[in-house]
């Protein structure tokens, strides 16, 4: 049961589905010997995703309710109860980092990406997401509820997000927003605004025409920005 409710909670989410899978993608499909670090992985259950092909995956993550959850799924990663922005994890110590949408929650984004970085073993990747919402300007009202409801502190572009992890020594090697187009972006602000996690999961069914839309439209702007980099080699 408990993998039921974390696959309906993670996979059926109409955003989180194509968001993570993309990320995942990004990581790789064999894992094997290489360790997997989820910052601010909540259940764990991505970090888990890593695990089933091969990884030592960690999670990071303050919500301990959630980890109690993410202990009892089949593929559970190491879960650590712990600060983004004060990991307790050596330098140098993993292969690669994910994270999915965690930033903008926190209160200082930059810092956290400091410590993704130093904990990145060099030559390793980080793959992360982020919100953007390139269009909030339209739809205030939207935007004030959407982070009211989610605690968002800030949001990012990849040209923001490229010259945060340049400073930190990462280069970035990709980019791909997602909800490209106004209609949307406007639908994704409707649906977090009003509906949560539930309208997201009941507009499930929408997958297909947004990543049609998505690949209609240029890839300079959307609702959410996904990020793979590279830690520069220190030599």
């Amino acid at each position: 049961m408990p993998d039921v409710v974390a696959f309906a909670g993670h996979q059926v989410h109409v955003c989180r589905y194509r968001e993570a899978n993309t990320l995942l993608r990004w990581l790789g499909a064999d894992l094997r010997g290489q360790t997997v670090l989820d910052v601010a992985g909540g259940d764990g259950y991505w970090a888990g995703q890593a695990r089933r092909r091969g990884a030592k995956a960690v999670s990071v993550d303050l919500a301990r309710s959630k980890m109690l959850r993410g202990a009892r799924l089949r593929h559970a990663p190491e879960l650590v109860e712990g600060d983004a922005l004060r990991m307790p994890l050596r330098a140098a110590s993993v292969d690669k980092v994910l994270s999915i949408c965690a930033i903008e929650h926190f209160d200082d984004g930059p810092a956290a990406l400091a410590e993704m970085a130093r904990v990145l073993k060099p030559g390793g990747e980080l793959v992360m997401s982020a919100d953007c919402l390139s269009r909030r300007d339209r739809w205030p009202h939207l935007f004030a509820a959407h982070s009211r409801r989610y605690h968002v502190k800030r949001t990012y572009t990849h040209e923001s997000l490229t010259g945060l992890l340049d400073s930190l020594g990462l280069e970035v090697l990709a980019h791909r927003y997602q909800f490209r187009g106004p209609l949307a972006e406007r639908t994704y602000l409707s649906v977090s605004a009003r509906g949560g996690r539930v309208g997201f999961n009941a507009a499930a069914p929408l997958v297909p025409l947004i990543a049609l839309g998505d690949a209609r439209s240029p890839n300079t702007r959307g609702s959410i920005v996904l990020i793979r980099a590279r830690k520069r080699d220190s030599g």
